[in-house]
């Protein structure tokens, strides 16, 4: 299951990515379940100003190989998943686009749901990723994940 992958999308995940995703899986007739979890980046409220946009960066080589680690730890942990795929935005996303996709499969929705959990927990703990807010009056502040 090791191998060199891309996770991250310039700018927002288009509808067609989640679609798409969903499509090339409908061969796959061992899988009874999927869990999907889409990030969508916020309006937030900052004092008097509003989010409009959030500018994502990281360091690519790192960040891949702390997400490639962090999907081979749940492979190991739910053997019972057959698919893990993750995809965050890199560059500016407007307020109601999406910038996180995280889509997992088994034959059973708990583990299903327990990967993709497990899995969003620890991207957004470990994955060197940085969000900067950019507010309705020009200010730039950097995002805290929660």
């Amino acid at each position: 299951m090791s191998h060199k992958k891309n996770y991250f999308v310039e700018g927002a995940i288009p509808p067609s990515k989640i679609a798409e995703s969903i499509a090339h899986h409908s061969h796959k007739t061992d899988i009874g379940a999927h869990s999907i979890f889409l990030g969508q980046v916020r309006a937030d409220k900052k004092d008097q100003h509003t989010v409009q946009a959030i500018e994502f960066s990281c360091y690519p080589e790192m960040a891949e190989e702390k997400i490639s680690q962090i999907r081979e730890d749940i492979f190991q942990q739910i053997p019972e998943i057959t698919c893990m795929h993750i995809y965050h935005s890199i560059g500016h996303v407007n307020a109601g686009e999406l910038c996180f996709f995280v889509f997992t499969s088994s034959a059973h929705r708990k583990e299903a749901f327990q990967a993709c959990q497990l899995l969003v927990e620890r991207f957004k703990a470990e994955v060197p990723l940085w969000g900067k807010e950019i507010l309705d009056n020009d200010e730039h502040l950097w995002k805290e994940n929660r």
